[in-house]
């Protein structure tokens, strides 16, 4: 059920991206699929962010002596999971021009 919720938005915020149409492409542009690459690794980001937010709590309520290497591998893990997203929409919009 959480995976449909999750491409519900993306196929409805794809459908207005490719009402244009185009005569070489045949309706679809590179920033159709640029908008689907990225919403994509948002979600599946989000989602990763979600899962290391949520085993680190979980961690520090077991143990909470180990509280302050845990919040460091938290922050290290969000941050890599945030710099991907902001990679991969540097990746798309290069892709797509």
């Amino acid at each position: 059920m959480r995976r449909v919720i999750l491409l519900l938005p993306t196929v409805a915020m794809a459908l207005p991206a490719s009402a244009q149409t185009t005569a070489a492409t045949g309706g679809f542009t590179n920033w159709t699929f640029a908008g689907i690459a990225l919403a994509f690794a948002v979600g599946m980001a989000a989602l990763g962010q979600s899962r290391v937010a949520s085993s680190a709590a979980e961690g520090m309520a077991r143990n909470p002596a180990a509280r302050p290497g845990i919040q460091l591998a938290l922050f290290l893990g969000l941050a890599f999971i945030e710099s991907l997203v902001l990679f991969m929409w540097v990746m798309v919009f290069l892709a797509a021009r």
